[in-house]
């Protein structure tokens, strides 16, 4: 049985690209500070639940635990249309998990788009570090992400 809680997503930092991309995340200034005010709108103002780091870190492992588990008997869209392999749907699952409430930081009504205005020059900065030599894949894996955190709303 699979325990939901903020250290989950440490069972699926294994690969050393992941990993990557999650020290990115969990080390970033601009984003530790917009997520770090989704919880002032979100918790301190609005009295919701975290949104915040915590809740990215717990979202991020539970995305990726039911990823895997999903990835035993299909094939994710991303890989059988051709966008990414498998190891960077991956990359795309994290960020979408941990950047999608993001938004909170300036409003929760419609912090979805707000969520992809924030995170799109984050991504231009994260995945061209990460793919430095394939401009294309960045843009593929920046659109599915941006997909993510839109499409959650509520």
């Amino acid at each position: 049985m699979t325990v939901v809680s903020p250290h989950l997503i440490y069972k699926h930092l294994r690969k050393p690209h992941l990993r990557e991309v999650f020290n990115f995340l969990e080390n970033d200034v601009e984003i530790q500070t917009y997520l770090q005010m989704a919880n002032v709108m979100a918790v301190e103002r609005l009295r919701y639940n975290d949104h915040g780091p915590v809740h990215s870190r717990i979202t991020s492992g539970s995305a990726l635990e039911i990823f895997e588990i999903l990835s035993r008997r299909f094939t994710p869209t991303t890989v059988r249309d051709g966008v990414c392999s498998l190891e960077d749907a991956k990359v795309a699952v994290l960020c979408g998990a941990y950047l999608h409430d993001i938004g909170n930081a300036i409003h929760r009504d419609a912090h979805h788009m707000h969520g992809c205005s924030i995170a799109s020059p984050i991504l231009n900065r994260l995945l061209s570090e990460v793919y430095p030599a394939n401009r294309e894949l960045t843009l593929r894996l920046k659109s599915e992400i941006l997909h993510c955190i839109f499409s959650h709303d509520e």
